[in-house]
């Protein structure tokens, strides 16, 4: 089998001539595949890439080599000059709102929804690797008493929230559609998951799959690493990459042919978020927001998240590790004690279409390309194929989704509480962002709600969530927020505690609410969701 000419001279005006170096010793079925691979390429783009980032990459590794710290704090002394926290008038909290305000943005919010003008788009690209799993995150099961995984708690929210517009609206018209952005690593994973579980009481048309791109993993020096002999290394291309998917996967289309105005951004590993927020929507709206985030406050001063912040006439988010400890430390005021840099990212963004338009047509390709330095499983300068590599031998490009913060006109944040709307699932073991501090932080939003609610529950009752097997979960299906949740009122409650919407009575409680099912005290049993056991 013949190498194409044309494919020759294409890797040849790359410089990765070096992709067909094994292709002696390849049979015709590998060599199909690595010819195929090699045409998807597009090699113009990963060199304007590669050239975007070639400097600040020999910059970190010469610091790597040499001072450690020197590139990290000049950058960071540039950073602090001209960094600036968000205007009070561009921002808005949830500790700070009246009880009327809030109920104000709540009740827009419900409106746009019950007009079927909001939906929410799910970055869901990733493969649960730091999970220790081989599947999709959002297939990840956290250990709760319904045995439900993420992707299952996000779409019985929305359907809860379908319900709640519906009925305060006073119509049948409330629907969300439901964009999920997969990578080719979780697409097909994740359709069969959906298919196998009856899309989980959603309609099937309003759940819409479509796969971000791929770039090929390099080396120090721009060339593409191989993953086999026969077959190119490739990652997703960040969650940045949306915006290119928005526009070559017809998804704005999409959105505009369904009459989409507002998109709800957010990621797949939080087990706390609250999809199309009709707070956060009716917030954005009284702002005239065309973009704009949830953040919360740091926990200290040098906590590892992102802020956000003006820098000179735009808005951004700066990394933590981009900045000194001094400005991390920096207060509001000289009689404050609240930082100036307080707004903690937690990828949960608003866009109009019209911005989402804008920035795909207009601003797409001046997003830069981050650098992540990895351990990349690849065939070594000897041919053999290293799985799990002892030194970083490569780079990943990657775009990330707050990029585009930048571009927005009218920009607003709206800070929430960290107890009720963010709890990261990250790590497969430790103490910070696992399965067990997700469920514990879900298990006591759900007693808050009870207690708001008028049940009586033990003294002791958080304790016993922390520190014992006790547990307490509310389906989603049954309150999205907190509300509709009277009928606890003034009655006694001890640990175990499972409410869940049921076809199938399984326990009846007379005063309890139609095809409510309750546990109290004794262990969950098997229950039926939306048809869909668990």
């Amino acid at each position: 089998m013949e190498i194409d000419p044309v494919v020759q001279q294409r890797l040849t005006d790359a410089d990765q001539t070096h992709l067909l170096g094994y292709w002696p010793e390849l049979d015709d079925e590998q060599r199909i595949a690595l010819l195929n691979d090699i045409i998807e390429v597009d090699f113009d783009r990963v060199k304007d890439a590669y050239d975007a980032i070639k400097t600040e990459l020999a910059t970190e590794l010469n610091g790597e080599v040499n001072t450690h710290n020197d590139s990290k704090d000049k950058k960071a002394v540039v950073i602090d000059d001209i960094m600036e926290p968000i205007p009070d008038h561009m921002a808005g909290s949830i500790n700070e709102a009246s009880n009327e305000q809030i109920k104000d943005y709540r009740q827009q919010g419900l409106k746009a929804i019950s007009e079927g003008s909001v939906c929410v788009l799910l970055l869901a690209g990733g493969q649960g690797t730091r999970l220790g799993v081989d599947y999709p995150k959002g297939m990840f099961n956290i250990g709760l008493p319904s045995k439900k995984s993420l992707y299952q708690i996000q779409a019985e929210r929305i359907l809860r929230l379908e319900k709640i517009a519906n009925e305060q609206l006073d119509t049948k018209n409330a629907s969300i559609t439901w964009f999920i952005m997969t990578s080719e690593h979780t697409q097909g994973e994740t359709e069969k998951y959906f298919r196998l579980h009856n899309y989980f009481g959603l309609k099937r048309d309003n759940i819409v799959l479509f796969e971000q791109h791929t770039l090929p993993a390099l080396n120090f020096h721009g060339k593409i690493l191989l993953e086999e002999k026969y077959k190119l290394a490739k990652a997703a291309d960040g969650n940045g990459g949306l915006y290119r998917a928005l526009k070559t996967r017809a998804v704005l289309d999409e959105m505009k042919k369904r009459h989409i105005k507002y998109i709800h951004v957010y990621g797949v590993d939080n087990i706390l978020v609250r999809l199309a927020d009709p707070v956060f929507i009716g917030f954005c709206l009284q702002k005239n927001a065309d973009c704009a985030a949830k953040v919360v406050k740091k926990t200290v001063p040098t906590e590892a998240v992102g802020v956000i912040c003006k820098v000179g006439d735009r808005f951004q988010v700066v990394e933590y590790s981009e900045i000194l400890e001094q400005t991390a430390h920096r207060k509001k005021s000289e009689h404050s004690d609240e930082l100036a840099f307080n707004a903690g990212n937690i990828c949960n963004h608003f866009f109009t279409l019209d911005f989402l338009r804008d920035v795909c047509q207009k601003h797409e390709t001046e997003l830069r390309y981050h650098v992540a330095k990895k351990k990349i499983p690849s065939i070594d300068t000897n041919g053999v194929y290293v799985n799990q590599p002892q030194q970083i031998n490569g780079i990943k490009l990657e775009k990330f989704v707050f990029d585009v913060f930048p571009f927005s006109k009218t920009f607003a944040v709206w800070e929430v509480r960290r107890e009720d709307e963010f709890s990261p699932l990250k790590n497969g073991s430790g103490s910070k962002d696992t399965a067990a501090t997700c469920r514990q932080d879900l298990m006591l939003q759900h007693i808050r709600w009870l207690k708001e609610a008028g049940a009586d529950l033990p003294s002791d009752v958080n304790q016993q969530i922390e520190s014992t097997e006790n547990t307490c979960e509310i389906s989603p299906l049954i309150s999205y927020a907190g509300e509709n949740l009277g009928f606890v009122k003034g009655k006694n409650f001890d640990l175990p505690i499972f409410f869940e919407l049921t076809d199938e009575i399984t326990e009846f409680i007379s005063d309890f609410p139609t095809k409510i099912c309750s546990t109290n005290g004794v262990k969950p049993v098997v229950m039926h969701t939306n048809k869909i056991s668990h």
